[in-house]
């Protein structure tokens, strides 16, 4: 039974690979055809229909790319479509959100200082969240706001700063930011599934009927793809996230991951605007710097609970079952006195302020939460602590082994 955390964390990391993957081929794609479509010419020489050329020269040779703003007179022969690139994103995505964020639920979803839910209640509102911003953008979308894209994005980014707020009161801080990051995704996926590709599909259609296809469909698919551009940044940070404990590991956390929106925004407004005009506004980089200089100072104010309060509060059932085996006062004082230097609510580590990742492991209740954790990284594996830091020897990772597997297979 005691592989099954091995096997287990070689399973997460398969399909974060294959997250990553997908994920570089969408961002690639549509980074490229924004920055085409912004790039195009006019000629009069082009074909009928057409709205623009664009040359690039790339590998050793020579691009000629012709876009037709509805569609050209005939269907060609060969059509590529850009689809799997994003389906298997969020599909991948999804997958691993349930294997980190719901089977380790207990220790990366829930924050048992801010709300006592059960796991199953965790899962719940993790898995029903994401289709809300769907659904509302959608509608405006498909409403009067459709025409006005500025105040539609104002009020999608509304809506952003309420969800990160709600989450931040229920989850912990680096599932908050994570699940932030699904919320976004999941419109942008959706964008692609309900109404890029279906019209797509409705012009291919009258095209092989031998109809001339509504202009309305391309216009829908581009806007879209243009809202899609501008989410990109902020949800590939998102995505990141949990590396960054000064991100997610504070009281403002939720503020901090709606700022990076605002910074994704300004970048890409640069480079679309350098795309297209051949120059870009450098104002964008002033704002940049400035949002960052604010997500650097609001990182400063801790968050989570305090050593008082972590050894006073009861301990959840997860905790308890790792805290009461007999194995465990062994097991303790050695994650203690080899990793609490660093992984402590005020290190002691000179030049370190915040403890990695997030990961306090001082109490009781701080090291039976983190057992999985401890016991992959010092246990099964000299990766912790480092070794230019500490020495921990053998005796003690043993201990923590014994504790760890006395507890999976009983």
């Amino acid at each position: 039974m005691y592989d099954l955390a091995i096997l287990w964390d070689w399973i997460a990391f398969s399909v974060r690979w294959l997250h990553v993957i997908t994920a570089m081929a969408w961002i690639g794609a549509s980074f490229y055809f924004v920055a085409l479509d912004l790039m195009l010419k006019p000629n009069a020489d082009l074909p009928k229909g057409a709205f623009g050329e664009e040359w690039e020269v790339h590998g050793g040779g020579f691009y000629h790319t012709v876009k037709y703003l509805v569609a050209p007179a005939r269907m060609p022969e060969h059509l590529t479509w850009h689809k799997w690139q994003s389906y298997s994103t969020w599909l991948s995505g999804a997958a691993l959100l349930m294997i980190i964020y719901w089977v380790g639920g207990e220790l990366f979803l829930l924050d048992p200082s801010k709300v006592e839910l059960e796991l199953w209640q965790g899962i719940l509102i993790s898995g029903g969240s994401l289709t809300i911003g769907w659904l509302l953008y959608d509608q405006m979308c498909k409403s009067k706001l459709g025409e006005n894209p500025t105040l539609l994005m104002l009020i999608l980014f509304a809506i952003l700063v309420v969800m990160a707020w709600g989450y931040n009161q229920i989850f912990t801080g680096r599932a908050a930011l994570l699940h932030l990051g699904a919320f976004t995704a999941t419109i942008m996926t959706a964008n692609v599934f309900f109404q890029i590709m279906p019209n797509q599909r409705i012009v291919v259609a009258d095209l092989q009927a031998g109809r001339t296809p509504d202009a309305k469909y391309g216009k829908i698919a581009k806007l879209r793809s243009t809202h899609n551009n501008y989410l990109t940044l902020p949800v590939v940070f998102l995505m990141l996230s949990n590396h960054y404990p000064l991100a997610f590991g504070t009281e403002y956390a939720w503020i901090i991951s709606c700022l990076i929106f605002l910074t994704g925004v300004t970048i890409r407004h640069y480079f679309n605007t350098m795309h297209k005009t051949g120059k870009g506004p450098h104002w964008t980089w002033g704002v940049t710097v400035l949002i960052m200089m604010v997500i650097a100072w609001l990182s400063t104010v801790p968050g989570g609970e305090s050593y008082e309060e972590s050894e006073a509060r009861a301990l959840t059932p997860y905790e308890q079952k790792f805290a009461s085996n007999d194995n465990f006062e062994e097991a303790y004082y050695a994650v203690v006195g080899s990793c609490s230097m660093c992984h402590a609510r005020e290190p002691s580590w000179e030049g370190m302020h915040w403890a990695p990742k997030d990961v306090v492991l001082e109490t009781e209740a701080d090291v039976a939460r983190h057992a999985t954790q401890v016991y992959m990284q010092a246990g099964v594996s000299h990766a912790m602590p480092p070794p230019n830091a500490i020495q921990m020897d053998q005796d003690a990772r043993n201990a923590i082994v014994a504790w760890y597997r006395s507890v999976t297979s009983g």
